[in-house]
């Protein structure tokens, strides 16, 4: 009957269970949200970021590299790593909610009189249950689970840097190897000059000074060859290492002159979907969830706590005796332990869980803000660049007659050969230039995707999240 009734005493205490502290609310940020960002196009928010973004740029070579990075990259299976770490620890919160049960046995020989000595063998199932009357436990496992899943967005937040920073790289190589043809292009033409030049020379019809100043510029040229290979090189083994490849380097591959697609522009959709979208709000947010459920632990903390014990099993003299019937024993209790005194530590505790709380309300709010100016500065840079390019393409333009022009000149003798030489520099600066604004748009358009946290498909990330069953 007494067995009985504390069972019935435990089952009511469990049924009236409750979690004492503020449950988690998601901040409210529609203040700091526009309708639509200031330097989107006009038709920017008729569609959605595509899956996989970089598929829009059109290059098997880069899907590819994608993949690999994705696949060997060592940051990216560390941070996988520290998920596992911390579903460890979750699971080892959420066991504190279940009931201990653990097995003992004693042999044991012992003189009890002068001259006389007994025999004591035992085994026995002891158990232990903390009943969770406060949600102490309950509030302790809801941290956990926020943290593993902070720990799931900061690896996804790793893997879009890491992609970012592989296809930058892959169009720096581009740009790189662009800039190497124009200047290997530009090479042959001043080899070229400089023969005409030596030729009118041997002739007397030039100076020379008009001689030297090709054999300057020619120079000139084929010193800056070594500088662009190296940079080229230093792209490759840094995209080589990313790719979890030994850092190699190649040859440069050859493009053709209109080899830049203009990506079509990237529709960001409404300001409010940015705080779905980015890993690092949902990380701020999944931070600020289990902060809040600290807040709860150290309330509980104040409260008694009630732990029900018991155990059965068997004690004998004889061990064949042991386990039978008449050897059987248990026992069954419950107690409780409450602070009386503790001169303000706990509630110290508490209301530092708050403040601490506070300080990733802060946090949250600041994270946003950031996620805010990056989506706007990306846009504004896409806008300008767009405009930086158009004059560049009209700068090229004019840059080519004006060569054609002078060179023609020059043949005639209407003008002197620096002329000619200004307006070959001028030529393959502006070709040189206009390959750069193309990285800038480019590079730009990766910042952006990254901005808006979408079109990643969550980048091959594996979710070992555990649901709170």
């Amino acid at each position: 009957m007494k067995y009985r009734a504390v069972v019935l005493l435990t089952i009511t205490l469990l049924s009236g269970c409750m979690k004492v502290g503020p449950d988690f609310t998601k901040p409210d940020m529609q203040s700091q949200i526009r309708e639509s960002y200031q330097h989107a196009s006009p038709d920017s928010s008729t569609e959605k970021h595509i899956d996989r973004w970089w598929t829009a740029f059109n290059s098997p070579e880069l899907d590819r590299v994608v993949t690999t990075v994705l696949s060997n990259n060592l940051d990216i299976r560390k941070a996988l790593a520290v998920i596992s770490e911390m579903r460890a620890y979750f699971v080892q919160s959420r066991a504190d909610r279940y009931p201990s049960l653990k097995i003992t046995g004693e042999a044991r020989r012992q003189r009890v009189l002068p001259g006389i000595e007994s025999n004591l063998y035992s085994l026995s199932l002891p158990a232990s249950f903390e009943i969770d009357l406060w949600g102490r436990l309950a509030r302790t496992e809801e941290a956990a689970l926020a943290s593993l899943a902070q720990t799931e967005e900061n690896a996804r937040i790793i893997a879009q840097t890491i992609i970012s920073e592989a296809i930058t790289l892959y169009f720096q190589m581009e740009s790189l190897e662009r800039r190497i043809q124009i200047t290997t292009q530009s090479i042959e033409n001043y080899r070229r000059n400089l023969a005409f030049v030596e030729r009118r020379y041997e002739g007397g019809l030039t100076s020379i000074l008009d001689l030297r100043q090709a054999r300057r510029i020619l120079a000139q040229t084929e010193a800056a060859l070594p500088s662009l290979r190296q940079e080229l090189g230093i792209a490759q083994q840094k995209l080589a290492v990313l790719s979890g490849h030994y850092p190699e380097t190649l040859s440069a591959r050859t493009h053709q002159e209109d080899y830049f697609r203009l990506p079509s522009p990237v529709p960001p959709g409404l300001p409010s979907e940015l705080l779905l979208n980015r890993p690092d709000i949902r990380a701020a947010e999944a931070n600020l969830q289990a902060l809040n459920a600290k807040i709860g632990v150290a309330t509980a903390n104040r409260f008694p706590r009630i732990t029900l014990t018991g155990s059965f099993g068997y004690s004998s003299s004889e061990l064949d005796r042991l386990i039978m019937p008449g050897s059987s024993l248990w026992n069954i209790s419950l107690g409780a332990l409450s602070p009386i005194f503790d001169a303000g530590k706990l509630k110290a505790g508490q209301r530092a869980a708050e403040a601490q709380f506070q300080q990733g309300l802060a946090d949250y709010a600041k994270t946003v803000l950031n996620a805010f100016s990056e989506v706007e500065s990306a846009l504004l840079t896409r806008k300008e660049q767009m405009k930086k390019r158009e004059k560049m393409l009209i700068f090229l333009s004019e840059a080519k007659a004006t060569q054609q022009v002078a060179e023609n000149r020059y043949e005639r003798g209407l003008v002197d050969y620096l002329t000619v030489l200004d307006a070959q520099q001028a030529r393959f600066q502006a070709e040189e230039n206009l390959v750069l604004v193309e990285l800038a748009i480019l590079s730009n358009r990766v910042t952006l995707h990254r901005a808006l946290g979408g079109g990643w498909g969550n980048p091959q990330i594996e979710n070992p999240g555990v649901r709170n069953e």
